[in-house]
């Protein structure tokens, strides 16, 4: 049977070129982010260092993964525009340890799309949002990767 569409790993494709010596960040995220939640419009704070320098961003949201998301864009669509055709398809999370309670470990999983190719990331963390905010990251930068992928063929 023939698959509808064809979803890439872009966790496992990531940590395998991470591994390289030759691999190179296309940005870093200098700290980590600072999020504000008041229940009714969080927001989000990052700072992006690329080759062309440093940004320092803030963006609100719907919710607390939504403002993360918004932010990471924001910052990211100045210097790489492809991001701007970046679109979160599916979010999931999952407690890996249901004895742990509120304490345990949170996996989180998101699904992007930039029209053309959709891609998974998946990340893990004690804090739901930090575990948002590192899939994003990954799934920013498989973007970022595959468009520049595309570009040299």
């Amino acid at each position: 049977m023939k698959r509808l569409l064809e979803m890439r790993d872009a966790t496992k494709e990531l940590n395998i070129l991470r591994a390289l010596n030759t691999y190179k960040n296309p940005f870093q995220i200098v700290g980590t982010y600072r999020l504000i939640d008041d229940g009714i419009r969080p927001e989000a704070t990052v700072i992006i260092k690329t080759e062309k320098g440093e940004m320092h961003e803030a963006s609100t949201g719907v919710g607390p993964v939504d403002a993360l998301a918004n932010v990471l864009k924001k910052s990211l669509m100045s210097i790489f525009p492809e991001i701007k055709g970046v679109k979160l398809v599916d979010f999931s999370s999952r407690i890996s340890d249901t004895r742990s309670g509120t304490s345990a470990k949170v996996e989180v999983s998101i699904i992007f799309t930039d029209g053309v190719n959709i891609w998974h990331v998946a990340a893990v963390s004690d804090n739901i949002n930090m575990a948002s905010f590192l899939a994003l990251i990954d799934g920013f930068e498989y973007a970022i990767l595959s468009k520049n992928s595309r570009d040299e063929t």
